[in-house]
């Protein structure tokens, strides 16, 4: 389960944000995940199908800023990440970190969008 929220873009696709616990042990405290899809159904099979089997989101507390639906548009993957802000306060991510394609955290490749 995860803290996040989407925003439905003009074109009808969605940019689903969530907030992550780390999966390595040892790393940071959490990490924010974007994905670019179709539909919220479609974003979160994407994450699933790259192992990342128990997110759900569950309401909208915490919906992409403009900023972020901008950076992961802009990702050819469409699936991107970026450690989380550690005040655990919903809202806009304040570090200066940038953002990382998904498999720098699960260190695997990811086939590109289609």
């Amino acid at each position: 389960m995860a803290a996040g929220g989407f925003s439905k873009l003009p074109n009808g696709s969605v940019v689903v944000a969530l907030n992550l616990p780390s999966p390595a042990a040892d790393g940071p405290a959490g990490v924010r995940v974007l994905v670019h899809a179709r539909n919220r159904a479609r974003a979160l099979t994407r994450l699933r199908n790259l192992g990342l089997r128990a997110v759900y989101l569950r309401g909208n507390a915490a919906p992409p800023t403009p900023d972020e639906i901008t950076a992961v548009l802009h990702h050819p993957d469409g699936v991107i990440w970026r450690t989380a802000p550690d005040c655990g306060v919903a809202g806009p991510d304040l570090t200066t970190e940038l953002w990382h394609p998904i498999r720098a955290l699960l260190g695997r490749p990811v086939a590109a969008r289609r």
